[in-house]
């Protein structure tokens, strides 16, 4: 079952705090991601572009622009689970 979320917040350093419906909160640290998908570079070469995040309408999907997004049962499942 995908895990929606309710929202989502840029944090320093390229980490994102996800809050899920299901009360789940979850920090996505994006730095490995950027290291290892060509696309997601542009995260940290284009100022300002980390923080301009969005949720898509599902809410199942998180984006910057139309060749950048994450999944929300990735950020769920390898996020570090906050108490």
């Amino acid at each position: 079952m995908l895990q929606r979320i309710k929202t989502i917040e840029p944090l320093p350093d390229y980490c994102l705090r996800a809050y899920f419906e299901d009360g789940q909160v979850v920090i996505y640290d994006v730095k490995e991601d950027m290291e290892q998908i060509p696309s997601y570079r542009a995260l940290a070469d284009i100022s300002g572009l980390f923080n301009q995040v969005q949720l898509d309408q599902s809410r199942t999907c998180v984006f910057w622009n139309d060749e950048i997004d994450l999944p929300s049962d990735m950020i769920y499942e390898y996020g570090k689970k906050c108490k």
